[in-house]
């Protein structure tokens, strides 16, 4: 594995790396089991992991309709790193989607 294509700010190890990106692959093929079952076992290893906790945000948002517990991992993710802008603005718009009902 030739490793990310980003800068890897949060150390995280080649095995937490390619356990990221598989849970990222079984999101994209809509396999949410799969991919929540590898994200908790990453979020049991760290859980201040910035990466596993905006991942599963933005599952429980995007692919499970869950905005309340999408917004609880994006606050998660802010008490760790405040200015944090992509927990910021998806926490923003889960909360913005709650006020319509």
């Amino acid at each position: 594995m030739s490793g990310p294509q980003w800068r890897n700010v949060y150390r995280l190890s080649e095995e937490q790396l390619q356990r990221l990106e598989e849970a990222e692959n079984h999101m994209e093929m809509l396999d949410i089991n799969n991919a929540e079952s590898i994200l908790m076992e990453l979020l049991e290893g760290d859980s201040d992991c910035v990466p596993v906790l905006n991942n599963l945000g933005h599952m429980h948002g995007r692919y499970l309709s869950e905005w309340g517990k999408a917004i609880e991992y994006y606050e998660r993710v802010l008490q760790i790193e405040p200015d944090n802008a992509w927990a910021r603005d998806e926490r923003r718009r889960y909360q913005r989607l709650l006020s319509y009902d």
